[in-house]
């Protein structure tokens, strides 16, 4: 367990009934669902902060997921969204290598990710760069060396600039499907903005705005619709199809 090329990882992990396995890592990545396996260690509580480990739920599985902190609940939120992901899961992983001195070393990335292709994304969610000091800077090339060597990947997310995370909180409250409303409203919504137009002018044109807002707003959750999401939602925001990216947005793809 070596750090530098060639390392032998191994990794810690609760099995579906709680026992602790250790295992060769390469060898767990292959043939253990991360996704379905409780955190290994419990989420620390820090004194004097406002907010503390919790539960996230996923519009992608149905299920909860493990959260730590403000910063690691919002990573949640976009990777939720994200259409590559298929499940998520919170500290379920602990890999260990030994350092050049041959000291044991472990770390517990704040999250995991499983992709449509199999791969996967370990991360940590730092509130700033800086965050964790040198321990968690060494951990980190450990651990994306770890993932590169079987082909995932490992990440530091930088957070949201604070106008796409509030977006994305928007957006989040309404990503569960009692909010496409009745049948046949999401399809009307969906018909209403096959152009690029206000939110309150499609929104209008389906129907009573209290009823379709929320319809409209998952629709834009689950990529259905688009708008920008680098500027603040607004009643006369431009939202337009699926894949549109005409020059009418002011900033960047929702």
């Amino acid at each position: 367990m070596t750090a530098g090329r060639g390392t032998e990882f191994e990794a810690v992990f609760l099995d579906p009934v709680g026992q602790v396995v250790q295992q060769r890592w390469a060898d767990a990545a292959l043939t253990v669902a991360f996704e379905d396996l409780p955190p290994v260690s419990a989420f620390p509580v820090i004194p004097g902060r406002r907010w503390g480990p919790g539960l996230w739920w996923s519009a992608t599985t149905g299920k909860h997921v493990s959260a730590g902190s403000n910063a690691m609940r919002i990573q949640l939120m976009a990777l939720d969204r994200d259409p590559d992901v298929t499940a998520l899961a919170g500290r379920p992983v602990r890999l260990l290598w030994r350092n050049p001195r041959g000291q044991v070393r472990s770390w517990v990335p704040q999250l995991f990710a499983r992709y449509t292709d199999g791969t996967a994304l370990l991360a940590d969610c730092p509130s700033h760069p800086d965050a964790g000091g040198e321990r968690a800077l060494r951990a980190a090339q450990a651990v994306a060396e770890a993932c590169a060597d079987i082909g995932w990947a490992y990440r530091r997310l930088p957070p949201l600039d604070d106008v796409a995370a509030a977006n994305l909180k928007w957006l989040a409250g309404y990503r569960h499907p009692r909010n496409a409303g009745r049948p046949g409203l999401t399809a009307a919504v969906l018909e209403a903005f096959t152009r690029p137009r206000p939110l309150i002018e499609g929104a209008e044109a389906v129907g009573d705005p209290i009823e379709v807002l929320p319809a409209v707003f998952n629709a834009l959750w689950h990529r259905q619709l688009t708008t920008d999401l680098e500027t603040p939602l607004h009643e006369r925001v431009l939202v337009g199809p699926q894949h549109w990216s005409g020059s009418g947005k002011t900033g960047g793809a929702g």
